[in-house]
């Protein structure tokens, strides 16, 4: 049997009530019966997957690689008639309420080839300029070397294949409505559009900040689901989202600037880890001397749940038991990737009241974690009500496998969303956006 948690079978119904709340706004969000939904969590096919305390969860996936570009199906030069070529000018000329120049799209060129008609040079050169304007809008302007730490895997430009907009703008003649496709559809965006509208020219700096907070929105997928997670870490918060809904946030603790710095990603939580261990990692074991404090005081060891073995090599390897001092806290959401970066309870909630909250080693704790944990088995149909309860207030390790996985995304905005529909600055913990604002220049 696990360690028991004395006292919270109380404080977890809390959260459950606070989750089953979510839930249903999440099925006002998705226009679904909340109590049909909630039901069938608990459904036999939905099963739970237990595991010993004494067996660690895994905690690496296969790398991450980035997208690589693939052929078109269309080619990448087409004909182009003076009035395409015309709505493309005025495409371009649009370009600037997206936060890009339309300088970089050689208009002026454009408009000199047009006034000599249709030709093989028109068609080149109209068609360089739209499949330079198509790669900006769908994927970005930041080149991927000053985007520190970012290891996004966007599928945009498989989606959304160059030659073949292309191919369709031409054919419609809708050469700006076909190109407006292609922005980002978070509300978030929406917000920092309107803010580039209405500061003025003389404001350069924040036009530039504004700018780069756009362009950051390009380097994610354009679709991000119909709900997912998503976390910006500037803005220590996290946010459960449906159909471009905010349904909860929760305030978070990130990685410490430096070399524990949280990166970006884009992952998928598959499963939650109630009462989890916690393998800890070398550079802690090592770099911290944790295992031999570990080894050589064995009564504060067992005192935190701490667990040690050596290797005939010699490795120490270091696992806490579930526990009150766990610094997993009670509850995981298990979302395998390779850089080990996952959302998680702390023990010391009473950091979540500083306003500086950059103290991990790279992951991210999460305020009211064990209700976000019983929200995302129940959304997940991975148990149902009265099964959450027991599982979280057990003190043994269980993975609750999801049947429905959801996408989670670690982002860094330096401008954002507040929540309540305002645009907001937050500092620059990383100082990430100083590559970002040298390649607009």
């Amino acid at each position: 049997m696990g360690w028991k948690y004395q006292g919270i079978r109380n404080s977890s119904r809390v959260f459950l009530a606070a989750a089953t709340l979510a839930y249903a706004n999440v099925a006002n969000a998705q226009q679904l019966d909340p109590n049909a939904q909630l039901s069938l969590a608990g459904n036999a096919e939905n099963s739970v997957l237990a595991a010993s305390s004494s067996v660690p969860p895994d905690m690496v996936s296969v790398p991450v690689v980035q997208g690589q570009f693939e052929p078109d199906t269309a080619p990448l030069v087409q004909n182009w008639s003076i009035e395409n070529a015309r709505a493309l000018i005025a495409a371009i000329q649009l370009t600037g309420s997206e936060g890009l120049n339309p300088e970089d799209y050689d208009a002026l060129g454009l408009q000199l080839l047009v006034a000599q008609g249709p030709s093989a040079e028109l068609d080149t050169a109209a068609s360089e300029s739209f499949v330079r304007l198509v790669e900006d809008l769908r994927d970005g302007r930041t080149p991927t070397e000053a985007r520190e730490q970012w290891f996004v895997r966007d599928p945009d430009h498989v989606r959304f294949a160059t030659g073949e907009i292309m191919e369709r703008a031409l054919q419609t003649g809708e050469i700006p409505g076909v190109l407006a496709e292609l922005h980002p559809t978070h509300p978030d965006y929406a917000l920092l559009r309107a803010a580039l509208a209405e500061t003025s020219e003389e404001e350069v700096e924040r036009r530039k900040l504004i700018r780069a907070n756009m362009d950051r929105w390009r380097w994610l997928p354009r679709d991000l689901g119909g709900q997912y997670l998503i976390a910006n870490v500037p803005q220590y918060e996290l946010r459960l989202m449906v159909n471009q809904q905010t349904i909860s946030t929760y305030r978070t603790i990130v990685g410490k600037p430096g070399r524990t710095a949280t990166p970006q990603l884009a992952e998928t939580v598959v499963g939650v880890i109630f009462n989890p261990t916690w393998t800890v990692p070398q550079s802690i074991v090592v770099g911290e001397g944790l295992g031999r404090k570990v080894l050589d005081n064995p009564k504060w060891a067992r005192s935190q749940g701490y667990k040690a073995t050596v290797s005939a090599s010699g490795r120490i390897t270091v696992v806490q038991q579930p526990g009150p001092a766990n610094s997993l806290g009670r509850m995981k959401l298990d979302m395998p990737n390779e850089h080990s970066i996952f959302l998680h309870d702390t023990p010391s909630r009473h950091l979540f009241d500083s306003e500086q909250r950059a103290r991990s080693h790279g992951c991210i704790r999460v305020e009211r974690a064990l209700e976000l944990g019983i929200t995302m088995a129940i959304l997940g149909k991975g148990a149902g009500k009265e099964e959450v309860i027991e599982i979280a207030t057990s003190g043994e390790y269980t993975k609750v496998a999801l049947s429905k996985q959801v996408p989670v995304y670690v982002t860094y905005f330096t401008m954002a969303g507040d929540g309540n529909g305002e645009l907001a600055s937050f500092d620059d913990l990383y100082e990430r956006d100083v590559p970002v604002l040298a390649s607009l220049d």
